[in-house]
């Protein structure tokens, strides 16, 4: 059986190579030199290793290309493309729109087509199919099937094998061999009723998440105002056994779901009339910390900073990984240089971001401690400039939320 995965980013290169392991895997992608790297064994995220890859490689079970005739023999396609947010913060579907295309164009027998991006519930009924449909001219009549990605880039703990996967199809036909599908490499398959399940749960993961570290990060300001530590706060009310879920204070959210999910769901809930008061406000503040921030820094700064040399400490999105999607390093250095500061970034993980390399370091009048990666000691942190500013909550005796 061939399998075609089209995406070869953080949902579809782990697809490719775990399915590769029972199938002849074909990983499409449109950015050439990806691919060419792929090939040649390198892999370019967290969470596959190249030597994994090379393994797939020498068994000849996985090849990757931008070539979209090297799919028209295989019997099912996965859409693992992005699904983020235009500049207006409204959702863009044009990467699906582009698989379907491809998918339309390229595929010629009946296929089951699986959907792993994250989308507003209806997706795959009203969106995928009917656009499958039209760019193949309604030639075959092919089964259609959900199963949200779950990848969290970094995590050791959790994996494609022993997370659960949800899934449904538009017909009972592409649930069951959707499920025959995942079961060679997932241990966990759960079916729910419908795509719209499978889509809506996906967002509210995430919503759930978004929400809670907004309340967290409002309640870090009112913290601040009222003279006591967030921290100590909240580790007071994780004491409490049941009925609370810990979360902590951060410059903002990133990663590519949180920020971005709860705003599908919002979407689709006001295309139908219902509000997402709750939601549009959680997105609000997370949008915010990272200005609050900065207003903290200016203030303990003499109200200016103007002219002087601020080091963000980590632009990766979370600690351990080079993934910078949605950062909030991003908004706090914007924030940082339209006040007139002059900013550097320190990120060995990440290496080279926006055309712009590692600092070292050292040598800042302010440091923003944005993301702490293991690999950075924090007493180098404390000691790169005189003030030093903690989203984090990890570095002791300097000032922070």
């Amino acid at each position: 059986m061939k399998v075609g995965i089209i995406g070869q980013g953080y949902v579809g290169l782990t697809i490719s190579v775990f399915a590769s392991e029972f199938y002849t895997v074909i990983g499409f992608d449109n950015n050439y030199k990806i691919i060419s790297q792929l090939n040649s064994g390198i892999s370019h995220i967290e969470g596959v290793s190249s030597e994994y890859l090379k393994n797939s490689l020498s068994r000849g079970s996985y090849f990757a290309t931008s070539n979209a005739s090297d799919l028209s023999d295989v019997d099912i396609v996965v859409i693992a493309v992005p699904t983020p947010l235009t500049k207006d913060r409204k959702p863009d579907l044009s990467y699906i729109e582009a698989a379907c295309n491809t998918i339309g164009e390229s595929i010629r027998k009946s296929v089951l087509i699986i959907n792993e991006s994250t989308s507003f519930p209806g997706t795959l009924r009203n969106f995928i199919k009917p656009a499958i449909e039209k760019y193949s001219n309604n030639l075959f009549e092919n089964l259609y099937a959900i199963s949200p990605e779950r990848v969290d880039p970094g995590r050791s703990d959790f994996n494609q094998k022993n997370t659960p996967r949800l899934f449904a199809g538009l017909t009972p036909e592409a649930s069951k061999r959707t499920r025959n599908f995942y079961s060679s490499f997932c241990d966990n398959l759960v079916e729910v009723s419908s795509p719209e399940v499978a889509e809506a749960a996906k967002l509210f993961e995430n919503t759930f998440r978004q929400v809670n570290i907004a309340l967290v990060n409002e309640f870090a300001q009112i913290a601040h105002s009222l003279g006591i530590s967030v921290y100590e706060t909240l580790d007071a009310a994780n004491t409490k056994p049941y009925g609370f879920m810990k979360f902590t204070p951060s410059a903002g959210v990133g990663g590519h779901c949180i920020p971005v999910d709860p705003t599908y769901l919002a979407a689709v809930a006001e295309d139908h009339g219902a509000p997402a008061t709750f939601i549009r406000r959680a997105n609000e503040v997370n949008l915010e910390m990272s200005k609050y921030v900065v207003d903290r820094v200016q203030t303990d700064n003499g109200g200016s900073l103007e002219g002087k040399s601020v080091l963000v400490v980590g632009v990766a999105y979370k600690p351990n990984v080079a993934d910078c999607r949605e950062t909030a390093a991003e908004p706090v250095i914007e924030h940082l240089r339209e006040r007139g500061a002059v900013v550097l970034w320190h990120d060995d993980v990440v290496g080279t971001w926006k055309s712009e390399n590692s600092a070292p370091l050292s040598g800042a009048d302010i440091a923003v401690v944005v993301t702490m990666h293991d690999s950075v000691k924090t007493e180098d942190v404390i000691a790169s400039a005189p003030y030093v500013f903690d989203t984090t909550g990890q570095l002791k005796g300097v000032h922070g939320l």
